[in-house]
């Protein structure tokens, strides 16, 4: 058996931090309607969300990520921001030093403290990504799987600043996300005046959502993180890319 995951609170210095036990809807405690959706169908999806790593076109994708992500995070005392379920926590415990894994959702972060981590020291903890002071420790590495597509193109600049003032520059970047293939991603519906993507999302009950995802590929994601890191590096899959970089601060 692995280490026991450990449950971790804001620093109480931050009033607007989400606290795991509370009952007061995430959409009242985000103001912005298009975060607040977003939210919710993870929230509501939590129990469902690992079935996206069950369909046979991505295993050979998901195995070489599984190889990969394990040597980038070796040794490393890891920020997962936006963590879910924890399938990807589970992948760079096998290497990582430590690893405090945040989401928004306490009912996504149940699935994942439900996990074996072996024997790497896994936390877990109810943080907004934009309020990142919250957040206690020391990290060396930031990992965001599958977050990236889900931030406004209007709102990157205030989440890298938010990481930057959290971990500092020379802290390394590691992202992680979707590549759009038709046929196996769900279809974008439509493309907002600012070039956000949406997509129309069914669960197993029947309700809908509508859900932001951009699908940027490497020339967008020079642009965005340019000034912000260095060493920027790109690897593109078939159903997935990943970029590794490292913060060098405001841009």
């Amino acid at each position: 058996m692995g280490v026991k995951v450990q449950w971790l609170q804001p620093r109480k210095s931050h009033p607007q931090a989400f606290q795991r036990h509370t009952h007061q809807p995430v959409e009242q405690m985000n103001s912005d309607p298009v975060a607040g959706g977003l939210a919710d169908y993870y929230r509501q999806r939590a129990g469902e969300y690992d079935a996206v790593y069950r369909k046979p076109e991505r295993q050979h994708d998901l195995a070489r990520l599984k190889k990969l992500l394990p040597a980038m995070t070796a040794g490393r005392r890891v920020l997962e921001i936006a963590a879910g379920t924890g399938f990807w926590t589970q992948v760079i415990a096998t290497s990582a030093a430590s690893i405090t894994a945040t989401d928004l959702n306490a009912e996504t972060l149940a699935v994942a403290a439900a996990r074996d981590y072996g024997q790497a020291p896994v936390e877990l903890m109810t943080a907004d990504a934009y309020r990142l002071d919250a957040i206690p420790g020391n990290f060396d590495l930031v990992f965001c799987g599958f977050w990236w597509s889900h931030i406004r193109r209007a709102d990157i600049a205030r989440f890298l600043a938010g990481v930057c003032e959290r971990v500092g520059a020379g802290t390394g970047l590691l992202l992680l996300d979707n590549q759009y293939v038709a046929g196996s991603s769900h279809p974008i519906t439509r493309v907002s005046q600012d070039g956000d993507s949406y997509q129309d999302r069914r669960l197993l009950d029947g309700r809908q959502y509508e859900v932001l995802k951009n699908f940027p590929d490497r020339a967008q994601l020079a642009r965005d993180l340019e000034g912000w890191v260095t060493a920027f590096s790109y690897a593109q899959l078939e159903f997935y890319w990943l970029v590794s970089a490292v913060l060098a601060g405001p841009a």
